[in-house]
């Protein structure tokens, strides 16, 4: 199958970039190894995104997106894209079934992903108490008691904005030192709603429909407490969904991708766009620019082509 333009990935910006390049009539496909959304999808309640004044269910946000996008001819073509190569003419791709798709732009879009630490309860409560954002979900949570998992920049950063949110955050860390950097430790520190739990490592969710409380392990003592919680934050790392084409563009220490601010990658008619950009916020706002801009840059580079 032969395209002028592959979009790999159906998130907000995978979505956003097929919205602009059906508009503009450009020869494209875009390509989904699972459900529209991403992580939107899978996101129960998204109310921080501009022109929604109530709270909209992730998916059905995803699904708008998705028929807007089929609405301009884009067709959404699903398969699960495991190599990309340069060619003469542009790129290959190809499945994991053998069938390959050629094209002479690309625009990667396929995300990032939270890193899982798989302890019971984690996935059972997934959008009803776990989250991996608290930017996303922290206004849900208002006036009652939170935990944070990790010990890093981004676990500290987000408990001292939950603790604005919050009745209580509980900081949870495996370790008796903080890793995030000195001066972001002690802003949380002194904030008094946030009480950091040395040297304990979670072990497991419970609660009945929603998550109730956290069961932690002494890594000290090997003792067990369990601490009532309405909602547990992970930060415990993220990585950039890139299997497929690893290696290939120019990425950071993390494997996210690298681009200039026309979402161009070191490579000629590569473009990015969304989480798997390395950059500092990802939200769906964010990764929406980047599709509507990585689109026009891919159509300005078919075009001069």
């Amino acid at each position: 199958m032969r395209a002028d333009l592959i979009i790999l990935g159906a998130g907000p910006a995978g979505l956003t970039a097929g919205l602009y390049t059906g508009r503009a009539r450009t020869d494209a496909i875009l390509i989904e190894k699972g459900m529209p959304g991403g992580q939107m999808a899978a996101t129960e309640l998204v109310d921080n995104y501009p022109g929604q004044s109530e709270p909209i269910l992730g998916v059905e946000l995803a699904q708008r997106m998705e028929a807007q996008v089929r609405k301009f001819g884009i067709e959404i073509q699903y398969a699960d894209i495991v190599s990309v190569s340069r060619t003469a003419s542009g790129f290959d791709l190809s499945n994991d079934s053998g069938v390959t798709y050629s094209c002479r732009s690309l625009l990667i879009a396929t995300g990032a992903s939270p890193v899982k630490l798989g302890i019971p309860g984690e996935l059972e409560f997934a959008g009803k108490g776990v989250s991996y954002c608290a930017i996303c979900d922290g206004p849900f949570f208002r006036d009652v008691e939170v935990a944070v998992i990790g010990g890093g920049d981004s676990a500290v950063e987000e408990a001292v904005y939950l603790s604005r949110l919050a009745s209580k955050v509980h900081l949870i860390h495996r370790r008796d030192q903080l890793r995030a950097v000195k001066e972001i430790q002690e802003r949380a520190l002194a904030v008094p709603n946030l009480v950091v739990h040395w040297n304990s490592a979670p072990e497991k969710i419970i609660g009945a429909n929603d998550v109730e409380a956290i069961h932690l392990r002494s890594t000290v003592e090997n003792s067990m407490t369990e601490l009532p919680v309405s909602g547990v934050f992970f930060y415990v790392g993220i990585k950039p969904n890139d299997e497929a084409f690893r290696g290939l563009v120019e990425a950071d220490s993390r494997g996210f991708v690298i681009t200039d601010e026309k979402m161009a990658t070191s490579v000629p008619g590569i473009f990015a766009a969304g989480d798997i950009r390395a950059k500092e916020l990802r939200q769906i706002s964010t990764a929406v620019g980047d599709g509507a801009a990585a689109a026009y840059s891919a159509q300005r580079y078919l075009e001069n082509l």
